[in-house]
């Protein structure tokens, strides 16, 4: 199976999602699974790891993602790539400028900028180009409740350097240009951490509400971490127990797509709630499911709304609905 951290035997798997900018989840756009032969290096300095090439490197699936998801996008259809801190490489911005690809990273790296400043030194400097209150989910594992908070926002363009570690790469740009987004929420409880981010796109920005939209974008790329949810709790996908990783690649894009499904359906019953289960389900899926989850034999004689129906899926697994339980799958 080889190594896929230190201790343990397994395999890696780096998936991209097509979600919609309201939140509904449509399906895998790319999905590669890997292991390594041998535990990971520890021995090497940390200027001779920065020096290898990128292709050489495990985050070079960040690369090959970008350039595999948007082969079978209809060329009218916007895609703006949204990654966490993982993406923050000079090799991603570069490569979408060279392709004309959209990007949406949270960015950690303090990159030197042409007029001789640092990108999240300046950016945090900046008065705030307008502030905005917004409602946060609550935080089921942190155990913390729904709340309403005011975020304050700054964007400005910057011109980015090639980093000094990358200046034998001829074939990269010496320098790319981006917007940086930072948006720090005002603290007014202090048992709660407050959101801080720092985001980089590609995309244009010549207003408040263009940066607004952006960090909008940004909060869907929580949609990855409710998959690998429902692929661990759900689907169970980590007891698998095939013999080859051949075997348990494909098991492991079978449970995908079945993962795709609760997220979609779970997230359409939010969005549109009165949305009909006809929809998600056959005729004889949605009068099963509701026979099944009511105990009764008599089906209805029309199809109910798609939250209904989330909410006797969600049953059969041993949701009970309490009020502190929030909406099925948060």
């Amino acid at each position: 199976m080889g190594y896929n951290c230190d201790k343990t035997r397994g395999i890696n798997v780096h998936s991209c999602l097509a979600v919609t900018p309201e939140g509904l989840v449509l399906g895998v756009l790319d999905q590669s699974s890997y292991t390594r032969e041998l535990r990971k290096d520890e021995s090497a300095s940390h200027d001779k790891k920065k020096g290898r090439p990128i292709e050489e490197k495990e985050s070079y699936r960040w690369l090959e993602t970008m350039e595999n998801s948007g082969e079978n996008i209809p060329p009218e259809i916007k895609v703006i790539h949204v990654c966490d801190r993982e993406g923050d490489m000079y090799e991603l911005f570069e490569r979408a400028a060279s392709t004309g690809k959209l990007f949406l990273i949270r960015i950690v790296q303090n990159r030197p900028t042409v007029d001789s400043g640092r990108t999240i030194d300046t950016i945090k400097k900046l008065a705030p180009a307008g502030s905005i209150e917004v409602l946060i989910p609550r935080d089921s594992r942190k155990n913390i409740a729904e709340r309403k908070a005011v975020l304050d926002i700054s964007y400005q363009s910057f011109s980015v350097k090639k980093p000094v570690a990358r200046n034998a790469d001829k074939h990269l740009m010496d320098c790319v240009g981006m917007n940086i987004i930072y948006v720090k929420e005002r603290r007014t409880d202090e048992s709660i951490e407050p959101i801080e981010w720092v985001l980089a796109t590609n995309e244009a920005i010549y207003s408040f509400e263009e940066a607004f939209e952006k960090i909008g974008y940004y909060m869907q790329r929580w949609k990855i971490e409710r998959f690998h949810y429902v692929l661990k709790s759900g689907c169970n996908i980590e007891k698998i127990q095939q013999r080859s990783v051949q075997k348990t690649v494909k098991l492991i894009l079978m449970y995908s797509i079945i993962a795709i499904k609760i997220l979609n359906m779970t997230y359409l019953a939010r969005i549109s709630p009165d949305e009909s289960c006809a929809t998600v389900f056959e005729e004889s899926e949605w009068k099963i499911l509701y026979c099944t989850a009511n105990k009764t034999k008599v089906p209805p004689d029309e199809p109910y709304a798609i939250s209904e129906a989330v909410k006797y899926v969600a049953k059969l697994g041993g949701f009970h609905g309490c009020k502190s339980d929030g909406s099925p799958g948060g």
